[in-house]
C-alpha cells in the first residue's frame, strides 16, 4: 500500500480576496487524490484566526448572492512550535487534538497575508514545507512595481507605469495627473499589492481619475497607473520542475472581451457576461512558442517556483508581460488549471504534481 501523505490545504485570509480562496479550496478538496493524500482542511477567517474547517467541498461554491467564507467556529489550530516538530493540533472547548505529523501545507490563499512572502516566511520560520514560491519571489510577484521593475531589467517587455503612494498623492494629487498626461489615455488604475482585478478602474479621460485613485487606494497605499495596452490578452501557465528539470509552459488561453471595459472580479468569479475565456488560444504554432518561453523567463526572472501564471498583451508591436501571479486563481474554471487540462493534465493530477514537485525541491 501507498502511505499516504498529510496535506494541509490551507485557505481564507484577511485579504479582500478572501471568498475566491474559499473557492479554490472548494475545488481542491472536491478533486484531491483522496487514496494518495489525507488532508487537514485549515481556514483562516478575515481576523487571522486559523480554525479546523469541515471537509465539505460544497460548502465552497461561488454564489453571486452568498460568497464563501471561513468564519470562527470555536477550534483554533496550533502551529508547531519550533522547527523540530510538523505535529499540527486543534484545541476545541480547551480541549486539544494531535492532527498528526503534516507532509506539505498546500496555501491557497490570495492576495496579501498569503500570496505575498508573509505566509510562506512563517512556514519557513517552522520549517513547515509548502507548496508554491517562497518568500523573496511571493512577495515580488504580489508587488505590481517591483515585478515590473525585475521583468524590466530582465529584457521583457512589460506596460508603461507610474507608481503613486498615499502620502504623495494627499500632498499634491498632480502626480497621478501628470502620470496620465505622460502615459496617454486609457489608462489602468490599480492597487500595486492585489489581485483578482479588485480596485482596478479603466480611466479614460481626466475626471475619472481621482475616483479611480481611491478606489485603489481602498485596497492598498501604493497604486500603479498602468498605460492601457491594445491588443488580445492571453495567458500561460507555468509549472515549476523536479531538482534538475526545468519548469513547463501550457497551451496558452485567451480572454476574449466582448461586452465590458475589462476582465474584472464579476467576470473573473462570477459569471458576469461579457467576458469569455478561450483555451486553448487561437494562437499560431510561433506565436504560441514565443509567449512560453517569455513565460519560462519571467518565472525565473522573479525566481518563481511549484506555479505561477504570466499574462500577456500581444499587440501590434509585439509581446508585453502584464502580470505574474505567483498563486493564480485555481478553482476548476479558472485559466490555471484550464491552461493545463487543454495541455492535458487533468485537474486532481495538476493538484498532485503541485505537491509532489513542492516535496522533492525541499527534500533535495
Amino acid at each position: 500500500m501507498i502511505e499516504k501523505r498529510r496535506v494541509v490545504v490551507l485557505f481564507g485570509g484577511r485579504s479582500s480576496e478572501h471568498s475566491i480562496s474559499c473557492a479554490t479550496a472548494g475545488g481542491v478538496l472536491q478533486a484531491i487524490d483522496r487514496s494518495l493524500f489525507d488532508v487537514v482542511p485549515v481556514g483562516i477567517t478575515r481576523d487571522g484566526i486559523f480554525v479546523l474547517e469541515e471537509d465539505k467541498p460544497e460548502r465552497f461554491g461561488l454564489d453571486p448572492s452568498h460568497l464563501p467564507e471561513v468564519v470562527d467556529n470555536g477550534s483554533r489550530v496550533r502551529w508547531p512550535e519550533s522547527a523540530t516538530s510538523r505535529e499540527l493540533t486543534v484545541t476545541v472547548n480547551d480541549e486539544l487534538t494531535s492532527l498528526g505529523d503534516i507532509d506539505i501545507v498546500f496555501p491557497i490563499l490570495h492576495g496579501p497575508f498569503g500570496e505575498d512572502g508573509t505566509l510562506q516566511g512563517m512556514l519557513e520560520l517552522i520549517d513547515m514545507p509548502y507548496v508554491g514560491s517562497g518568500v523573496l519571489a511571493s512577495s515580488l510577484g504580489m508587488d505590481k512595481h517591483f515585478t515590473k521593475t525585475v521583468l524590466e531589467h530582465a529584457g521583457i517587455a512589460v506596460a508603461p507605469w507610474r507608481t503613486v503612494s498615499r502620502r504623495d498623492y494627499h500632498v499634491d494629487d498632480s502626480v497621478a495627473h501628470d502620470a496620465l498626461r505622460e502615459l496617454g489615455a486609457p489608462v489602468f488604475v490599480k492597487p500595486a499589492r492585489a489581485g483578482s482585478s479588485v480596485g482596478v478602474s479603466k480611466v479614460t479621460s481626466p475626471e475619472q481619475l481621482d475616483a479611480a485613485m481611491r478606489t485603489a487606494f481602498a485596497e492598498d497605499s501604493k497604486v500603479l497607473i498602468e498605460k492601457g495596452m491594445p491588443g488580445r490578452e492571453v495567458e500561460i501557465a507555468v509549472l515549476g520542475g523536479r531538482p534538475g528539470e526545468p519548469a513547463r509552459a501550457s497551451v496558452a488561453g485567451e480572454i476574449v472581451i466582448t461586452g465590458r471595459d475589462f476582465y474584472d472580479f464579476d467576470a473573473k468569479y462570477l459569471d458576469a457576461p461579457g467576458i469569455e475565456l478561450v483555451c486553448p488560444a487561437d494562437i499560431d504554432a510561433d506565436t504560441l512558442a514565443a509567449l512560453q518561453s517569455i513565460a519560462l523567463r519571467a518565472f525565473d526572472a522573479i525566481g518563481a517556483e511549484g506555479l505561477a501564471r504570466v499574462d500577456f498583451f500581444l499587440t501590434e508591436n509585439g509581446i508585453v508581460v502584464n502580470e505574474v501571479n505567483t498563486m493564480p486563481g485555481f478553482t476548476p474554471i479558472s485559466m490555471f488549471p484550464s491552461c493545463w487540462i487543454a495541455s492535458g493534465l487533468s485537474y486532481a493530477d495538476l493538484i498532485t504534481e503541485l505537491i509532489d514537485v513542492a516535496g522533492e525541491r525541499l527534500a533535495a
